[in-house]
């Protein structure tokens, strides 16, 4: 018999590899993500990879029902962890065992398993829940829009807690399932492709599948009785559209706009490369609220945006967001530039399209219309706060330092940054800093500076450094209204809360 010889030290290194860790070693997932511009969002500990909802909803009283199922792994050894929801919870389990719950601060759903979750471990978490989304409030405000037929969960930076538990933070993207039942006449509309409609009993089930990865503020539901229509873009990507029945004098204006749809995705494409997902489309259900919201395939679109016409170009942004803000996402929230201006950017490309201004024009407008002691220039659009989030600069100014980018770099090397760097990042999250440096890495040059004059800097770029990025200051006298413009800042309320 032949007898291996172990040295001390390697027989205790694999006895402690073999001795689980004990409960002691277990500790709770953090109740936020990390971010600093909202550090109770998201929550640590695990990942989620796909969330299946199947829901039920009455229109009359606003009430929903639902169960969701969440597919996630363990980041950490885990002895509690916290979801993001508002409703009432009935029930939970962890992996098939009931697990015991509570509730924290304004928004934590805090669950702890029968037994602790090591690190690496596959974990389906399942949740019943009820209630009226319309009665709930966290932080003074609600995110779900109560409508004369039913009601609308869309707002940024948060809106599942009012619908659906989840780590609602984009560094956790993941794949959706969403099945709906309605009273019979009623819709419900939600993103992706629409798999299968049945009916059963005076209800109507719709389900809906988003087959790639989704921030949560992204998913959305709306519930109501919705004029449908259905298509195909150029391109090949189906189309599903729903205008709310009682849209009144703007339904017309609404429809013009948003059967645009597939025209316009096929044209960004041309500029940001192949759209990413298998679904476009849009909805407008009869809210009161003022703006849009990017929701991933089938952005949201108030009846405000279309009060005074038709407007091509508010699609235009909320398209665009497809592939910057949907296909890649912010990292923290204080990256919100890389969503915002360049989908203001978008717009001013579409007026060049449309012969209705070019960029470089609409650029000279927005630098020499705002006075230097302007309130504008105070916000940095590289990291405008949690209170500037969604300000007017981070859009116009964040455009303003694309332009000013696109003169120093040229053309070529311009767009293929548009277009390389959604590729770059898929279906991924990414910084500001990622970007500069991607800028750098095609253009060849150094940029730094640029973008710490355009974006970083709380007060206005002077005249030398308008002229040494081909910006024509201009005194008020001289100043030329693009004729696009009236339709661009039409949507500045798109994010307005």
């Amino acid at each position: 018999m032949h007898r291996r010889l172990i040295a001390p030290g390697a027989l205790a290194a694999s006895l402690l590899l073999a001795i689980p860790a004990s409960a002691a070693d277990y500790s709770p997932g953090a109740p936020g993500i990390g971010d600093p511009y909202y550090p109770a969002y998201g929550n640590g500990g695990y990942d989620v990879s796909h969330y299946d909802l199947r829901l039920q909803y009455q229109p009359e009283t606003d009430k929903l029902e639902g169960t969701a199922t969440l597919l996630a792994r363990t980041t950490q050894d885990l002895s509690r962890f916290n979801l993001d929801f508002l409703l009432d919870v009935r029930e939970v389990r962890v992996n098939g065992t009931k697990a015991a719950f509570t509730t924290s601060g304004e928004h934590e759903l805090e669950i702890t398993p029968k037994n602790p979750l090591p690190k690496g471990t596959a974990v389906t978490v399942v949740v019943r829940y009820s209630g009226v989304p319309s009665s709930k409030k966290a932080y003074g405000f609600t995110s779900w829009h109560r409508t004369p037929d039913g009601g609308v969960g869309a707002n940024e930076p948060e809106a599942a807690w009012w619908w659906f538990p989840s780590n609602d933070h984009p560094l956790d993207k993941a794949t959706y399932d969403v099945s709906v039942a309605v009273p019979d006449g009623s819709q419900a509309i939600s993103n992706g492709t629409l798999q299968s409609v049945s009916s059963r009993a005076g209800w109507t089930r719709y389900s809906w599948r988003s087959n790639k990865p989704q921030a949560t503020y992204l998913a959305t539901l709306a519930v109501g009785k919705f004029d449908l229509t259905t298509g195909t873009s150029e391109s090949g990507i189906p189309i599903v559209n729903a205008y709310s029945k009682d849209l009144g004098d703007n339904y017309g204006a609404a429809r013009a706009s948003i059967e645009r749809t597939g025209e316009v995705a096929d044209w960004l494409s041309e500029y940001f490369g192949p759209y990413p997902f298998n679904a476009l489309g849009g909805y407008v259900p009869n809210t009161n609220t003022g703006y849009a919201l990017e929701t991933q395939t089938r952005p949201f679109y108030s009846p405000r945006q279309f009060a005074s016409g038709t407007n091509v170009s508010v699609v235009v942004h909320e398209l665009a967001h497809q592939w910057y803000g949907d296909y890649v996402s912010v990292t923290g929230w204080k990256d919100i530039w890389i969503n915002e201006g360049f989908a203001r950017y978008a717009q001013w490309l579409w007026s060049e399209h449309e012969g209705e201004g070019t960029a470089q024009e609409i650029a000279d407008y927005v630098y020499a219309s705002r006075a230097a002691d302007d309130p504008f220039w105070t916000v940095k659009p590289g990291d405008p706060g949690p209170e500037n989030q969604f300000h007017i600069a981070v859009y116009d100014r964040g455009a303003l330092a694309l332009q000013t980018l696109r003169n120093e770099i040229g053309d070529e090397a311009f767009f293929a940054i548009l277009k390389g760097w959604p590729k770059k990042y898929a279906h991924g999250n990414a910084t500001v800093g990622d970007f500069v440096k991607y800028a750098e890495e095609v253009s060849g040059q150094p940029l730094a500076s640029l973008f710490d004059t355009w974006l970083y800097q709380a007060s206005k770029p002077g005249v030398p450094a308008a002229r040494a990025a081909s910006i024509a200051p201009r005194a008020q006298g001289e100043l030329v209204r693009p004729e696009s413009w009236k339709q661009i800042a039409a949507t500045n309320s798109v994010h307005e809360r």
